[in-house]
């Protein structure tokens, strides 16, 4: 039987301008992301709520069961309410009752080590999980914007700073605007 019980005490570190990587996962990790319209439709979400809550998508990867996100603090609001909103966006449009678990896991990535780290473990899941044979081959993740320069579903914000606002600034990451690292050659 699947334990849907959450850690008694969780804290979540917020409002520190630091990139976060999250973890969330369909109800009982059932495969309700398995279809391509399923995770075009969290893709298309995604986006909204990017744009919305004003926050920079730094990597993603669409699982069948769960997903994974590389994102930082957002302009607009909280990151627990821009989750949520993201989380009810996709479950409205979709017949499974409940979609998702409640909550979500939260890890503040503060360096570019870790990012790098994050990164790679999110493009790599589906390689690892027999879903496709090299990350490249996973169209519903943020690889190929990496790897080979294409454009991304979401609008990156690497390059300026949204409304005049600087992005959020962590301490030992190489640059402010974001730029991509090269993922390819692992």
């Amino acid at each position: 039987m699947y334990d849907v019980t959450m850690p008694k005490g969780l804290v979540r570190f917020q409002n520190t301008d630091s990139f976060h990587f999250i973890t969330f996962s369909c109800f009982h990790r059932l495969p309700y992301l398995n279809t391509p319209s399923a995770r075009r439709l969290f893709e298309h979400s995604l986006e909204t709520m990017r744009a919305r809550y004003d926050f920079v998508v730094s990597g993603y990867v669409v699982m069948p069961e769960h997903v994974h996100l590389l994102v930082s603090e957002p302009r607009i609001g909280i990151l627990s309410k821009a989750i949520q909103a993201l989380k009810l966006s996709v479950s409205v449009q979709q017949r499974q009752r409940p979609f998702w678990q409640a909550r979500y896991y939260d890890f503040n990535v503060h360096n570019e080590l870790k990012r790098t780290e994050k990164l790679r473990y999110m493009h790599r899941n589906p390689v690892k999980r027999g879903l496709a044979l090299k990350p490249e081959d996973w169209e519903w993740s943020s690889f190929r914007h990496y790897a080979k320069g294409k454009s991304a579903l979401w609008k990156s914000n690497h390059s300026a700073p949204l409304h005049g606002k600087k992005p959020c600034k962590i301490p030992g990451l190489k640059s402010e605007t974001w730029a991509p690292i090269h993922m390819a050659d692992d």
